[in-house]
């Protein structure tokens, strides 16, 4: 047969926009033998009118119809296939011949250079392939000072924050309590952060407590383009779109700093790269801005580098470490998004499956627990003695990498550091292991030395491509190793409320703070707020605390309306 048109693999599956209808009842090849298409005549269908027309094989093997009057005709069975043939072909050619630019089966060196701007075109139903940066749009106020997708996807968005709403109750009752206090006028804050229902949520809470904002997204492949259009229509200047590029990144973050006539005060990021690129270019502007939220374990390395160079300019808040990112998103959040974003993007059956987790902090907890729930076989990696004694007292075996490379159906990282799936590992994988990373940034595997001529990348879906080795093994790589739970599937709103409020107390408190009060160093958010957070998340449940009698709290050396916990406490 023909190869189809643009190049493609004939047997690889074509994208869902374009991919030919299934055959029915009234289409395919089948549909070409009817009287309408061809008027020939179909044997079955003679047989079944027809009683005194009798079916026998023909002495050359093809069917024959044999009439009452005992003429012996040939059934148009070579017919039939040069048909079928022709339509395939036909099927194929017509497709679009754009679909040659993002061949679904491709040579490494084309994938090193069209692999970001080639997820676009596979997690977008759009055909429209120009880039954003390249569009003219307005939003209905007239306001060209965004960067999205397709602004018209506007009134989808909408509705998925509104939904959003629903489960985040902390940041709704704040915006209720706060917002005539407006305790963020004058705040103008830049930020970097997964655009998600979730976080329009956040952005508008802070824009109903006074603050002005700027946003763009911390990763490539998480943002929501019709809730980025949602709030490009409200108002809001953002800059991204699912399936950017490298420069595309680093544009949307310049474009959101470098703004004539406004100057952030304020930085909320996900994973340094905010606080990296202004401290790059413009490090000037440090001598305005207030403060630093970060809420990765990443990010808040980063700080910690700078903080020990002497090199922070200013108060840092590290929201990671606070006990209700840790507790809920981290743990919680992570035990139910691993099989969701696993079971979207492979489809596959848990029990029975071998996997590896490298890393047991409380990523790694709420991974390992899901997948032992479901009937998988854990082994666990870990640097960290007492961690590594968490995991074997859960149950769990605890092994170096390289024990089990070659056996296991399943690789998860979520350590936060480099290189802990090298080229080594990747090469002594078993056929179809499943490579993944649940941490924030995509160090933890190295998808840089699979860029090989030697090797082939195929993308068979969204955020999904096989890397194939010369002798026909194959890895399946999720999200180019990038954050796999935002990039291939959806996170529990609930615990994002955590997360956000945790992140609207911190910018409150480091805006408001008087002066002196944070030196130019890396804080904790006080134990005080972080119980704050709790307690506006407990009404959602029905929950009724247990208040200390004034003698229960003299006894306990404690303030009745606390906090409850020394910072010293461990969770």
């Amino acid at each position: 047969m023909a190869p189809p048109a643009g190049g493609g693999d004939p047997e690889a599956p074509a994208p869902a926009a374009e991919r030919p209808p299934a055959p029915g009842p009234g289409s395919g090849p089948a549909a070409a033998l009817s009287p309408a298409a061809g008027k020939v005549p179909q044997a079955s269908a003679m047989k079944r009118s027809d009683p005194h027309h009798q079916h026998q094989r023909h002495r050359d093997g093809g069917e024959a119809l044999v009439s009452p009057d005992g003429t012996v005709t040939e059934a148009p069975r070579t017919v039939k296939k040069q048909i079928q043939f022709a339509d395939q072909k036909q099927e194929f050619n017509k497709r679009p011949t754009k679909i040659g630019r993002r061949s679904l089966s491709r040579s490494i060196s084309q994938s090193s250079t069209d692999s970001y701007s080639s997820a676009a075109s596979y997690t977008d139903s759009s055909d429209d392939e120009t880039s954003p940066r390249d569009k003219q749009q307005k939003n209905s106020k007239g306001s060209s000072d965004f960067c999205v997708k397709n602004i018209k996807q506007a009134e989808f968005g909408r509705r998925e924050i509104e939904i959003a709403e629903q489960e985040m109750p902390a940041l709704m009752a704040l915006r209720k309590r706060a917002q005539g206090e407006k305790p963020l006028a004058g705040a103008k804050i830049v930020g970097c952060t997964h655009i998600t229902a979730q976080t329009a949520v956040l952005m508008e809470t802070l824009g109903a407590l006074g603050a002005q904002c700027r946003w763009a997204a911390c990763n490539i492949y998480s943002t929501l383009n019709e809730v980025a259009a949602a709030l490009a229509e409200s108002g809001f200047p953002v800059f991204a779109w699912k399936g950017e590029s490298e420069d595309d990144f680093w544009w949307c973050i310049d474009r959101c700093v470098n703004v004539e006539g406004w100057q952030p005060n304020m930085i909320l990021d996900d994973g340094g790269d905010l606080t990296h690129w202004i401290y790059k270019k413009y490090p000037n502007m440090f001598k305005k801005i207030k403060g630093i939220v970060e809420e990765s374990v990443t990010g808040v390395h980063r700080l910690y580098q700078l903080s020990k160079a002497g090199k922070l300019c200013v108060p840092a808040m590290n929201v990671n470490d606070s006990v209700t990112k840790q507790k809920f998103d981290n743990l919680y959040c992570c035990r139910e998004s691993i099989l969701d974003g696993l079971k979207r993007t492979t489809d596959m059956m848990f029990g029975g499956k071998q996997v590896v987790v490298c890393g047991y902090g409380e990523v790694g907890k709420g991974c390992c627990a899901a997948l032992k729930a479901m009937g998988s076989i854990v082994y666990v990696t870990e640097i960290d003695p007492i961690c590594a004694l968490q995991a074997c007292m859960d149950g769990f075996r605890l092994v170096k990498l390289n024990e089990v490379i070659r056996q296991v159906d399943i690789v998860i990282t979520c350590t936060g550091n480099k290189n802990v799936v090298t080229r080594e590992h990747l090469d002594r994988m078993k056929n179809s292991c499943i490579v993944c990373n649940m941490g924030h940034s995509n160090t933890e595997i190295d998808v840089a030395s699979l860029r090989t001529p030697e090797l082939t990348w195929e993308r068979v879906r969204s955020q999904v491509d096989h890397v194939i080795w010369p002798d026909g093994k194959r890895i399946v790589l999720l999200a180019e190793g990038r954050l796999l739970n935002l990039s291939c599937s959806t996170v529990p709103t609930f615990v994002l409320s955590i997360t956000a409020t945790t992140q609207a107390l911190a910018l409150i408190e480091l805006y408001n703070a008087p002066e002196g009060r944070y030196k130019q160093d890396v804080y904790l958010l006080p134990k005080k707020m972080d119980e704050y957070v709790a307690s506006l998340h407990l009404p959602t449940f029905d929950a009724h605390l247990t208040e200390l009698t004034d003698e229960q709290a003299k006894y306990l050396g404690l303030n009745k309306n606390g906090p409850f916990k020394p910072n010293y406490y461990r969770y």
